[in-house]
């Protein structure tokens, strides 16, 4: 079954690279790298704890050339983790690695706007996606409601502050708060659907759901501490 770019909660796109990076960090004398990275890969609870270690932060946040060197789901990994352990709040390994990829893909503005990676249409109104979810197939109106919740939670977390602005001084009808009613209900939607079960997605997006606000804090600590959007 193929799955979807998004549909993706575990560590799996770390690239070699990303490995070779994080080990680097934590030599271990008389220990070669693949003796290494042999047993990170026996032991994923190691790996989970270098990604919430202050030396990779530091090392990311510091480096100005680091993203010839990473992928950008390395360096969102270790934000997002960094942002919620600011925040103090212990966030779900799942949605923790979700958001990460999320926020991979929709760095590329061409994915923002469309539903699906390929599709020909973009859409940047969620009414928009909405009308379309009335007359698609069952598979197609599980897309639109995990794209209306990822998008959602993208805006309100990463571009809040050019919401509220043009919210305030643009006269624009919708605030931050539409983007979090609307990112809340289409995740629970999302979350009910056969094809949520079947990629092991339904108690993420349900998790997203219901802590909707919470991540949405952390990605805006995210966006100011360590992206500089202000």
């Amino acid at each position: 079954m193929r799955t979807f770019d998004f549909a993706r909660t575990g560590l799996e796109l770390l690239s070699d690279s990303d490995f070779r990076f994080v080990i680097e960090q934590f030599p271990k004398p008389g220990k070669s790298y693949e003796e290494i990275s042999r047993a990170i890969h026996h032991f994923p609870e190691a790996l989970e704890s270098m990604l919430n270690s202050e030396e990779l932060f530091l090392k990311i946040r510091d480096e100005s050339q680091i993203l010839l060197d990473i992928s950008p789901f390395l360096l969102f990994s270790v934000f997002v983790r960094r942002s919620l352990a600011d925040k103090r709040i212990i966030g779900d390994k799942k949605v923790v690695n979700y958001i990460a990829n999320l926020l991979s893909l929709f760095a590329a503005k061409s994915r923002l706007y469309r539903i699906e990676r390929h599709d020909e249409h973009a859409h940047q109104y969620i009414t928009d996606m909405i009308q379309e979810a009335q007359t698609a197939d069952s598979r197609r109106q599980f897309l639109i409601c995990a794209h209306i919740g990822n998008y959602s939670l993208f805006l309100t977390g990463i571009f809040f502050k050019y919401i509220e602005y043009c919210h305030q001084y643009k006269r624009r009808p919708v605030d931050v708060q539409f983007y979090v009613d609307f990112g809340k209900t289409y995740y629970e939607r999302a979350s009910e659907h056969t094809i949520a079960r079947d990629f092991d997605l339904d108690e993420t997006f349900f998790r997203l759901s219901i802590m909707f606000e919470v991540y949405k804090d952390a990605l805006n600590h995210l966006a100011k501490q360590y992206l500089n959007l202000s």
